[in-house]
């Protein structure tokens, strides 16, 4: 993924007013029977029997021990639990699936070409989906029409998702900029995604990290429930340990590039995720570094590029 540079246009819009942009390649599947909710709890690390319809959560899918093979949102419907996950982890989750579902009262449905997903960013998000009557808690959902379009708008910690029948996406998002909404770039969402810490798998996350290294266990883990795969590893650091690395900002004067190694003295202490240029901020990055590296040191990015470590989400 390259270093990405927000237009001021789009940022104004995202961050004063509300951006549009399609997200419906991103990975869908749905879980029904009278197991899913129970099935579905031993694959995860959140709470999934906690749920109530028209609620919904984050969690992660995770190796034995206790390494991501991805990360995936779970609303609860009436009749069906809903999944999204990036891309590039829906064949490990619906790998997880099949084979763990043997035994269960769970069917499991592939949707992610037969759905649409517009994602909805800045603060007029609400007011543009016509979801007045959608909870500020991230990942609520409810069903509603725009324009005659059927959608389940769901919270975000940026805005709302729209996520509707795939053949009337295109239409779904007429409506929206009719109503206001600006079409936005995958840079300007980028951007943004940084600016509030939010790591992303396939760039800051991947098989080689465990959820409290990204700082993902308030949002993703559940320390009440029962067992679930990876579950012995994540406790253990949870409570008796300290993890090597930790999710961290950058702050620099000049562009960084993702892949870029991080160091501290001679030491490499990590590599650049995602980076962009922010209109309000100027370069910025997220990156996975070792401890030693504390807020508020400068490491080096780069041939003579300083880069000062900082807490996310960015100030």
């Amino acid at each position: 993924m390259a270093t990405t540079a927000a237009p001021a246009s789009e940022y104004a819009a995202v961050t004063e007013g509300c951006g549009v942009i399609d997200r419906s390649e991103r990975g869908k599947l749905a879980l029904t029977g009278s197991e899913a909710k129970a099935f579905l709890n031993g694959q995860v690390s959140n709470d999934v029997e906690a749920l109530t319809p028209g609620t919904g959560c984050y969690a992660t899918f995770l190796t034995p021990k206790g390494k991501l093979l991805g990360d995936l949102r779970i609303l609860d419907a009436p009749d069906e639990l809903l999944l999204d996950t990036e891309r590039v982890a829906l064949q490990p989750l619906f790998n997880v699936i099949r084979r763990g579902m043997i035994g269960y009262d769970v069917q499991l449905h592939k949707r992610t070409l037969e759905r649409g997903l517009l994602s909805l960013i800045g603060p007029d998000s609400q007011a543009i989906a016509g979801a007045a009557g959608l909870s500020a808690e991230e990942h609520a959902h409810l069903e509603l029409e725009i324009r005659g379009v059927p959608a389940r708008a769901i919270r975000t910690d940026l805005g709302v998702d729209l996520l509707c029948q795939a053949p009337r996406t295109d239409e779904l998002r007429r409506a929206l900029l009719d109503a206001g909404a600006l079409d936005v770039s995958d840079a300007t969402a980028e951007c943004v995604r940084i600016e509030h810490g939010r790591p992303r798998y396939g760039v800051e996350l991947d098989d080689g990290v465990i959820p409290q290294e990204a700082g993902l266990n308030e949002r993703a883990v559940s320390f009440t429930k029962g067992c679930y795969v990876g579950q012995e590893t994540v406790a253990r650091l949870y409570y008796r340990g300290k993890p090597n690395r930790l999710l961290r900002g950058l702050r620099s004067s000049a562009p960084l590039e993702p892949g870029t190694p991080l160091k501290l003295g001679e030491r490499e202490v990590g590599r650049i995720g995602s980076a962009a240029v922010s209109p309000r901020l100027g370069p910025i990055a997220l990156a996975l570094i070792r401890r030693e590296a504390e807020v508020g040191s400068t490491v080096e990015a780069g041939p003579g590029v300083g880069a000062e470590v900082v807490a996310l989400p960015f100030a």
